[in-house]
């Protein structure tokens, strides 16, 4: 508490977690049920909207590790999200949501990046041992977390009795929240950029084409595509396929948040005692047993215990991965988070190219066996990756 801007950051994160716990367990609902998309045409707008997401948060992310201070843009990407967010609220049109989503919203997809980034300038700037950060950064996350424990089952209520105008109305709301508290209490000494910070002139590709950011943002989408696949996939496959209700959507989307705020503690505890890479690859190996379980699930309730295993893996691969990712390249913290939330929208494009295809054409069951397969593919590149590193680490020892 006594890093300087730190606990407001904390704050903001709150109101932009609430933000997204109420919008995202809902989307395909919104899209299928309440606009009249199919399968198919809700997972081209998602497409196109991510596409939009990435093209935009990449240049908002080069841009911000030019400049001396985030914090204005960060007020205007959490003032997108109020623009994009009360469109949705007042719109059933498909190509004014469409216009909505690419733009404004594609706009608001940088928060979640530009919160992080200041989040680790801050630590990085403090009297706090290096060693700590990424205990310190998954606090931050779990913040994140703790705002979906109780998000998405409000949520479900707030759809019941006020509809989706009251769910993006709250979603809108918060992110007013996050621009005002920004502007009015986030003060910080800015220090002008220089000497290592002018790594941010790299071109993007030199940045990507480097083997162990490659391997790993591979890896990465391939796990955001699950985890896109079974948002998507999630309220249809328990209201239609196990025959339960709106109420059960929330309760499930709200249990892993419970379980993520120790195990984020946790596994931060334990990337400042071992090699973050090890508890990476944990994530991707449980992230293949969680969605394997889902795949045989016969009813609603057996759902409930099979998200603590969702939280396991969500505390790795959303928690830690974060600064693992801004390891790779320190001096550029707003291109490194960026790196790790575009290869999520990458893995959101595929999911949504995928879904309906694979609904229609499958049902909605074997979407999990989809992302079974997909989270495999994941921890395999990671472990291979792992075994090249102590390789090479070996013919050096020896030469």
């Amino acid at each position: 508490m006594g890093i300087q801007g730190f606990p407001i950051i904390l704050l903001v994160n709150i109101f932009f977690g609430v933000s997204m716990s109420f919008v995202l367990p809902f989307n395909s609902m919104f899209g299928i049920d309440e606009v009249g998309m199919s399968n198919t045409t809700f997972g081209i707008f998602m497409l196109v909207s991510s596409l939009s997401g990435i093209v935009i948060s990449t240049i908002i992310a080069k841009l911000s590790d030019r400049i001396p201070d985030r914090k204005i843009i960060l007020v205007l990407c959490a003032a997108a999200g109020v623009i994009g967010y009360l469109g949705f609220a007042f719109s059933r049109d498909y190509f004014v949501l469409l216009a909505f989503s690419s733009v404004f919203l594609g706009i608001s997809s940088s928060t979640f990046a530009q919160v992080f980034a200041i989040g680790r300038e801050m630590l990085t700037k403090s009297d706090m041992p290096p060693k700590q950060l990424p205990f310190y950064m998954n606090i931050l996350r779990t913040i994140f977390a703790l705002a979906w424990t109780v998000g998405p089952a409000i949520a479900s209520y707030v759809l019941l009795y006020l509809g989706f105008v009251g769910l993006y109305v709250v979603a809108a709301t918060a992110n007013a929240c996050v621009a005002v508290i920004t502007l009015l209490f986030l003060h910080r000494k800015v220090e002008a950029k220089g000497g290592k910070a002018s790594q941010a002139d790299l071109p993007l590709r030199q940045i990507m084409l480097q083997p162990t950011i490659l391997i790993n943002l591979i890896a990465f989408t391939c796990i955001a595509t699950a985890n896109t696949l079974n948002s998507m996939n999630m309220a249809q496959f328990v209201t239609k396929e196990l025959g339960g209700s709106g109420e059960n959507v929330g309760l499930i989307f709200s249990i892993p948040p419970v379980f993520e705020i120790p195990f984020m503690l946790g596994f931060g505890y334990m990337a400042t005692r071992m090699k973050s890479d090890k508890l990476i690859r944990l994530g991707a190996f449980i992230a293949f047993v969680y969605f394997g379980a889902l795949y045989f699930t016969e009813a609603p309730w057996h759902i409930y215990s099979i998200q603590i295993l969702s939280a396991l893996y969500i505390s790795i691969t959303n928690g830690i991965a974060i600064t693992y990712f801004q390891d790779f390249l320190p001096d550029m913290p707003g291109t490194a988070t960026n790196l790790y939330s575009n290869s999520n929208k990458a893995g959101n494009m595929i999911g949504f190219m995928l879904f309906g295809v694979i609904a229609d054409s499958f049902g909605y069951r074997n979407v999990y066996l989809t992302c079974a397969l997909f989270t495999l593919a994941a921890a395999v590149l990671l472990v291979a990756l792992g075994r090249s590193k102590r390789m090479q680490v070996q013919a050096s020892a020896s030469a």
